[in-house]
This record gives C-alpha cells, structure tokens and sequence, in this order.
C-alpha cells in the first residue's frame, strides 16, 4: 500500500523535470519543487494559480469601485447643501434695521 508520503517522491516537478516535487497545488492539483511554489492564504500555491486568483480578486473590486466614489459625491453634495442652507438662514435672520440708508 503506498503512502502519499511515496507518491510524492515519486513525482517530478511540472517547471523542472529533474527535481523531486516537494507540494502539490491544490489548485490545478500540479506537483511543483519548492522553487517553484509559494505560500498564500495559508496554503502552498503555484505561480500560475496565484496569479489567477490575484486577477479574479481585483476583478471583484473594480466591480465595486465606483461604490465609494458615489458614496462620497453624495456625501460632499449633502455638507455643501446643509452648509448653505445654514449661511442662507444666517443671512435670513439679520435684521433689516442693520443695514443702514448710507450705503459702503
């Protein structure tokens, strides 16, 4: 009965032919040498899955970029109004004795 301890000796790594595969992608279920693999997200990864996975997460924020930018123009849009809308009745409640008949 073989182990999967003797299977992997066994292997060879995709990139490299010669060198024994140290870990086994669980992504595209590949074996690699430890050159050839990198640790993510605790999990050991190739280079080619990493790279996918790094372009599937940055396609998820460019969906949703544009959510803050809206948040924020609506949120500057809502302080200019209510700014404004305090100056208006600031101006409002000046009475009309204080200006005088003179004129600047």
């Amino acid at each position: 009965m073989e182990t999967a301890a003797s299977t992997l000796r066994r292997q060879r790594c995709v990139n490299h032919p010669p060198r024994e595969a140290s870990a086994r992608c669980p992504e595209c279920n590949r074996f690699y040498c430890r050159e050839c693999i990198t640790e993510h997200a605790d999990r050991v990864l190739c280079a080619s899955c990493l790279a996918r996975l790094a372009l599937k997460k940055s396609a998820t924020r460019e969906r949703w970029s544009w959510l803050p930018r809206l948040v924020l123009a609506a949120l500057s849009f809502a302080v200019v109004t209510f700014l404004l809308l305090f100056f208006g009745n600031f101006l409002l409640s000046i009475p009309s004795s204080f200006h005088s008949t003179g004129g600047w």
